[in-house]
């Protein structure tokens, strides 16, 4: 019986650190489909590029996301992610994620979605920001990430939203390895409307394993004044 139940432990372990790496294994491959400009080798962040942070100047500024399974609120965290925030309104004011979809939907780990069009079609985005993993928030229930590939500093447009406390994809060290996802603000309304999000049936499709049967849509994320 003591065997059995070691066995199971053992089991339980390497099922959890299979998931861990199917997900970055998958958030590079789809994430480096759809990313013209950077590969997942040699992934190269613009330095000079400037980000304007006029739109991040509130700590804390809020967004709604209107899709078609329902509304919920995100409340984004400048503070600590000034880079992450910033980048994501832009893309936010220029319509970039109106009519996306969310295209991977792991029920006991996150869901995803920020970079395809209902047909599949991918969507050209702007220059990867550096990583800010390392500002201290976690990857908990309810908090949005940005997506990447294997290459720390890759993200462009692409986040997911946490269904489960993941902290193995959490800032541990600054190597490829250890980097993490960073964090950027958590849903604070219809946290609800993530959970049925989640819990919708998926399949293999345009080469993606995950994605929803029916599609998720993003109608469009606006501020809130």
């Amino acid at each position: 019986m003591l065997q059995q139940i070691k066995s199971f432990k053992s089991i339980s372990k390497i099922s959890l650190v299979t998931l861990v790496l199917v997900f970055m294994s998958a958030c590079s491959d789809e994430n480096t489909t759809d990313q013209s400009n950077i590969t997942p080798q040699t992934a190269t962040v613009d330095t000079t590029a400037k980000i304007d942070m006029s739109d991040a100047a509130t700590d804390s500024p809020s967004v709604v996301f209107e899709t078609s399974a329902g509304n919920f609120t995100v409340q984004l965290n400048a503070e600590a992610a000034p880079m992450s925030v910033s980048n994501f309104l832009q893309y936010v004011e220029n319509g970039f994620y109106n009519g996306t979809i969310f295209h991977r939907v792991i029920s006991n780990f996150m869901i995803q979605g920020g970079g395809f069009t209902v047909d599949m079609t991918k969507k050209a985005t702007r220059t990867p920001i550096i990583n800010e993993a390392d500002n201290g928030l976690k990857n908990k229930v309810g908090t949005i990430a940005m997506a990447r590939t294997n290459a720390p500093h890759s993200a462009t447009s692409q986040f997911f939203i946490n269904v489960e406390d993941n902290s193995s994809l959490n800032h541990r060290a600054k190597n490829s390895r250890g980097w993490g996802y960073a964090v950027f603000g958590e849903v604070t309304e219809g946290l609800s409307v993530v959970e049925a999000i989640k819990a919708v049936p998926v399949g293999p499709r345009a080469g993606h394993q995950h994605m929803p049967l029916e599609a998720i849509i993003i109608q469009r994320i606006y501020l809130l004044d």
